[in-house]
């Protein structure tokens, strides 16, 4: 039994989500409504880790300071050295942490990330492997149904079941054989018996050779047959139900790319790329490293987000997606606003007071007539 991202995205983000659709039926507000649950169920831990990161900012450079200063006196003594080290790390806080509540949400973001990605917002595509033998060999190829893992379909708005393909004659032919490639339920039903309840919805599935073209033949009703032998590649897609249906500016929640392949431009995803970069950015400046970074820190900080947002120009992501990561990204800004204005401890006060007392004085050793350049290079000194 699955017990991992699987188990997560069944058990726990579909009921939610079918539970938003059952108030609005509107899969766009579903998503939203999901992303916003699973962030404010998470917003404990991510909250520490951003307290973490905030305290790590501002004790820095006093907390290397201390260590390399332990690290010195006690060389000769590990364990005084240890023993001081805890002491450091008692008033200033483990750097490591903020490392943890990071960790611990990791496997629900990827199930919430999961959930997006496949049925009703996304095609769902099975991939099946199958070997074509000489014809001499058939004594040595015992039929055997080969079935691939299930994956959760929706058969109608609120109608979901795990769905597996099947290849009857198993996925080891002879040449000249023939076979049926279908979907099924865990329980054995057809899904053609399945979508036969609900006819209001119109399902399409269907299959396609991807690798081995020439090795086999496939026709509109899933029947193979082996031609010569080899590997081959099948794929086969079930469409999803709000694959076509867009929300707000979006057109389709299960467009997959800003770009087709016939220079036709998707401005809805491009908003949305635009949008991610800009909230990451925003993101990044609230948390990232105080007035005293160095160039190239700054360079860093600006370049991330046009890296990252940039990369969903190459690898694509279904539009459902790219909404979800976007509203992350603003409640993550506006939690991190929200936090960095708690009141500080006393410890990390006064090192606030402290380092903003030497600026003070850095501002006022500079001259009017020295200009910018000189009191740089005072700072870097």
């Amino acid at each position: 039994m699955d017990f991992g991202i699987g188990f997560l995205s069944n058990n726990v983000m579909l009921p939610i989500l079918d539970f938003f659709y059952g108030i609005v039926p509107s899969y766009g507000l579903a998503i939203v409504a999901l992303t916003l649950v699973v962030r404010f169920a998470l917003y404990p831990l991510s909250a520490g880790s951003i307290r973490s990161m905030r305290r790590m900012r501002i004790a820095q450079p006093v907390m290397q300071k201390r260590v390399k200063e332990v690290q010195e006196r006690y060389k000769d003594n590990p364990a005084k050295q240890q023993e001081e080290m805890s002491n450091v790390y008692k008033e200033f806080g483990n750097p490591l942490s903020g490392c943890l509540p990071v960790l611990v949400q990791m496997p629900v973001l990827f199930a919430l990330f999961a959930t997006l990605r496949g049925s009703p917002f996304s095609d769902v595509n099975y991939s099946i492997n199958l070997q074509i033998f000489p014809q001499e060999q058939i004594e040595q190829i015992q039929p055997q149904a080969f079935v691939t893992p299930p994956q959760n379909i929706y058969i109608s708005d609120g109608v979901h079941a795990p769905v597996a393909a099947l290849v009857a004659g198993g996925n080891r032919l002879v040449v000249g054989e023939k076979s049926k490639l279908e979907f099924q339920t865990v329980e054995g039903k057809p899904l053609k018996a399945l979508a036969a309840e609900y006819p209001t919805t119109k399902i399409d599935p269907h299959w396609k050779i991807t690798k081995g073209e020439e090795r086999a033949k496939l026709n509109a009703s899933g029947e193979i047959e082996a031609l010569e032998p080899g590997e081959i590649t099948l794929q086969g897609t079930i469409p999803g139900l709000a694959a076509d249906k867009g929300f707000l500016f979006i057109d389709a929640l299960g467009r997959v790319g800003a770009i087709d392949p016939d220079g036709t431009i998707h401005w809805d995803i491009v908003g949305m790329i635009v949008f991610f970069g800009l909230s990451l950015y925003v993101n990044q400046m609230l948390s990232g490293p105080s007035g005293s970074a160095t160039d190239q820190q700054a360079t860093i900080n600006k370049l991330t987000p046009v890296i990252f947002s940039g990369m969903f120009l190459f690898f694509p992501l279904p539009a459902g997606v790219l909404m979800y990561m976007a509203i992350a990204n603003v409640f993550q800004t506006l939690q991190t606003f929200i936090l960095l204005r708690e009141p500080l401890p006393e410890n990390l006060q006064k090192i606030v007071e402290e380092q903003a007392k030497e600026e003070e004085k850095a501002d006022s050793a500079v001259l009017p007539f020295e200009g910018r350049s000189k009191k740089k290079a005072k700072e870097e000194s």
